[in-house]
């Protein structure tokens, strides 16, 4: 842990020499215990759903509340249930909730009942105006080029063109995951091509595991930044940060820049533990960036850490410095 200090103060001295303010919003958090992986949707009339994996990995829930102190009062609705057979049967994970053109997407992960390892990447629409009700259908598979371990897609929209990012095994055997990026046809479909966009080479994002993961977006002073996770889920658990200039090329691997250290990462002072797979929302006025994200209040795990119930989701202000790049104020509890 000592390194990875090193690392992200290293360089934080050189993307953020001025310190923001700190938070003046404040979350009564945890705002959903027992929910790692997520994504909260504010609609435009200023409605909040959360939507995460449960820890029995066999269905999709929603809540819903008019703010994101709200949601932790907020009773669960079951939308999806996993298959008994075959695909969509196993590992039902970090579902991400969009609207697009109308009508609600859901993009999750999933295993085959028989194979829980073989986890691709899965959609389901409604066409209802809230996702808690009207009928959910399963658009099948998301398709990549390559098939093999992929998880963890988002979607976002820039320039009139909507792009998805998820994670995947690109190089096979234990490589892990990288992040790839491809545009989209539409909401299910890929256009390519499809890029790497960051794969694990520090020694931060390959404790235990080689993993970077779980992407989220933000758009914001002329840069599309986007987060990730990386290692183990354990307390090894951290944030990476990419960014890019809104004006270039998305799709041309060089024009993406990386932090060499993680920029949100274990504080045991702090009681916080493996901070990671996180998603972005706005502040009730829409003037503030939300990060919503899960961590653990233990460092000790007893077996395997995906077995481990206790990841609770958690909301925290985003400040900016001043040379405009997220500060996610790593020493300054929630």
């Amino acid at each position: 842990m000592k390194l990875i200090r090193i690392f992200a103060l290293v360089i934080m001295a050189v993307i953020n020499p001025f310190q923001g303010n700190s938070q003046s919003i404040t979350f009564n958090n945890p705002i959903a215990e027992q929910r790692a992986d997520p994504w909260v949707y504010k609609t435009d009339g200023g409605e909040y759903y959360l939507i995460a994996t449960v820890p029995e990995y066999d269905r999709i829930v929603i809540r819903k509340a008019n703010s994101i102190n709200g949601l932790k009062e907020a009773k669960d609705k079951e939308v999806w249930h996993k298959h008994e057979k075959g695909v969509m049967g196993s590992h039902i994970w970090a579902p991400e909730l969009h609207r697009i053109d109308g009508k609600w997407y859901i993009y999750f992960a999933a295993g085959e009942a028989e194979n829980i390892w073989n986890i691709r990447i899965w959609v389901l629409s409604n066409p209802s105006a809230n996702p808690m009700e009207g009928k959910w259908t399963e658009e099948g598979q998301l398709k990549t080029q390559k098939e093999s371990f992929s998880l963890d897609a988002t979607t976002f929209e820039h320039k009139g063109k909507r792009y998805l990012i998820w994670a995947q095994n690109v190089r096979g055997g234990n490589h892990g995951t990288a992040l790839v990026l491809s545009e989209m046809k539409n909401p299910t479909t890929l256009t390519g091509p499809e890029i790497v966009i960051t794969e694990p080479e520090f020694s931060w994002e390959r404790e235990k595991y080689n993993v970077n993961e779980g992407p989220a977006v933000i758009k914001k002073n002329g840069k599309i930044f986007v987060t990730y996770s990386a290692s183990a889920t354990n307390h090894n658990y951290c944030m990476g940060l990419l960014w890019i200039d809104e004006n270039v090329n998305l799709l041309d691997a060089s024009n993406w820049q990386k932090s060499p250290g993680p920029v949100f990462y274990t504080n045991e002072e702090l009681k916080r533990y493996g901070p990671g797979h996180n998603s972005f929302t706005t502040s009730e006025d829409g003037k503030s960036i939300i990060m919503i994200y899960h961590a653990r209040d233990y460092k000790e795990i007893q077996g395997h850490e995906l077995s481990d119930k206790n990841r609770a989701t958690r909301a925290r202000a985003v400040e900016w410095t001043k040379s405009g790049f997220p500060d996610f104020m790593q020493n300054k509890n929630d």
